[in-house]
Formats: C-alpha cells, sequence, structure tokens
C-alpha cells in the first residue's frame, strides 16, 4: 500500500494556492511537494520529481492549464481548479481525474483526493481494501467568491444567508458578503448537521437561533420566517438535535 501521494499545485492565485495548501496539510496521505504560480515555473521540478497528482489551475498567463497538460510527457494524476465550468467536456477528454469548481469545500476537495488514493492503492494491493484514513481536522470555514476575490469566512461567525436574486448576502457577526452562489452550493459547502433551510430565501445556522415562535425565527434582532416548503424537515430536524 502507498502511504502517500505526493502533490504539486500550479495556481497562479496566491489565495487559491492557500486554501488548496490548507486542504492538503489536512489530509494524512497527501504530501505537497511543490507550489508554483506558472506552469513555466513548474516545468523543470515536474519532471523531477514526478509528483502523483498535479492540482492544475486552468486560465494562468503565458500557457493555459490544458495545453500544459498536454505538453506532458508524463502525466501525473490531473485535478483541474477553476472558476469556470464551460471546461469540462473537454477536461474529461484528456483523462482529468476531477473537476473542482471554486470554491469547493473541504469535503469536496477530500471526497475526489480519497477516491484517487483508494484507486492507486486497490491497483497495488487487489486482494486488501484500502483502509479509509482520517481527517486531521474539522472544517472551520469555507471560501467565497466575492467579485475578483475569493474570501475565506469562518463558519463559526455565520448566522445567516438571505437570497437576492442571483446573489446570497451572507450575513455573519462582522458584516454581510455578497457572493454569486446558489443555496445549493452554499448547502454543499456547510456542514449539513449545523445550517437549515428554512424558506426558499434563508437558511440559517441552528446554534445561532435565540428562540422560535410559530413561524418564525430569532437570531439577535433578526427575524426569519419559516415557510410551509420547509417547516417539516426543519422541526424533525430540531428534534433530531434534542
Amino acid at each position: 500500500m502507498k502511504d502517500k501521494l505526493t502533490c504539486y499545485i500550479i495556481d497562479d492565485e496566491p489565495l487559491a494556492q492557500e486554501i488548496l495548501e490548507e486542504y492538503i496539510s489536512k489530509v494524512s496521505f497527501l504530501e505537497l511537494k511543490g507550489s508554483f504560480m506558472s506552469p513555466l515555473e513548474a516545468a523543470g521540478s515536474l519532471e523531477k520529481d514526478q509528483p502523483d497528482i498535479l492540482f492544475l489551475d486552468i486560465n494562468m498567463p503565458d500557457l493555459d492549464g490544458l495545453s500544459f497538460m498536454q505538453m506532458l510527457n508524463r502525466k501525473p494524476m490531473i485535478i483541474l481548479t477553476t472558476a469556470y465550468d464551460q471546461y469540462a467536456l473537454k477536461a474529461f477528454e484528456l483523462d482529468v481525474k476531477d473537476y473542482l469548481l471554486k470554491p469547493f469545500s473541504f469535503e469536496r476537495f477530500y471526497k475526489g483526493v480519497l477516491r484517487l488514493y483508494q484507486e492507486q492503492n486497490s491497483r497495488q494491493q487487489p486482494e486488501k481494501n484500502a483502509t479509509i484514513p482520517e481527517v486531521k481536522t474539522e472544517q472551520e470555514y469555507i471560501f467565497l467568491k466575492v467579485g475578483h476575490r475569493i474570501r475565506k469566512v469562518a463558519i463559526r461567525d455565520i448566522l445567516f444567508a438571505e437570497g437576492m436574486k442571483d446573489y446570497l448576502r451572507i450575513h455573519t457577526t462582522e458584516e454581510k458578503i455578497m457572493t454569486l452562489l446558489s443555496f445549493a452550493k452554499l448547502e454543499e459547502l456547510l456542514p449539513s448537521t449545523d445550517f437549515a433551510r428554512v424558506h426558499r430565501s434563508f437558511l440559517i445556522a441552528i446554534d445561532k437561533i435565540d428562540h422560535i415562535e410559530k413561524n418564525r425565527i430569532w437570531l439577535g434582532d433578526q427575524i426569519i420566517p419559516i415557510s410551509d416548503t420547509y417547516s417539516e424537515s426543519f422541526f424533525k430536524m430540531l428534534r433530531g438535535i434534542q
């Protein structure tokens, strides 16, 4: 069994690099060997180290990720990390192992790398089942695309999310953050045991509830309605917590 999969990151956004580095550090079977701002910067080291996994951005100056991966003599397992979904079909035609759409959660990241780890070990020892490694730490924050930046937001600070047509307004203990994100994507990012959808326009943090009266929730000085559509599942969730 292979204990660790070695990794490279190529991404021209420093914050995106930081996110991946932090995610990799949480996974016991991953080992980061290098982070680079461009394919040209990484090319020599990549050929020398031959990492198992390459986390590769697509839109980069000088040379884009899709063109670069087609130039490689020995291809590692490639996981594309991008803010654009239009390259997905082309990517999988090129035998990309996974396609992570920014901003992606640690849970989504972990599912992808765990699958590759298990596949690698099943090839080496088909008679044995690869054990599932433990994650080092629980998820403490998410990353949200805000304008041209990606913001790190502590989960413990989130009070509720409010739908604003094509955007979501995330209310935290310190500020309000507008992000171009769907409720479905936000629910994927957040721990399902700590947050609940209570209305087509509202998702709330369970531990921030002050009290509930009939079909309304008090979170500090905010009053959030509970719609008939979500009422049954919400109160069932509360009973399960008790």
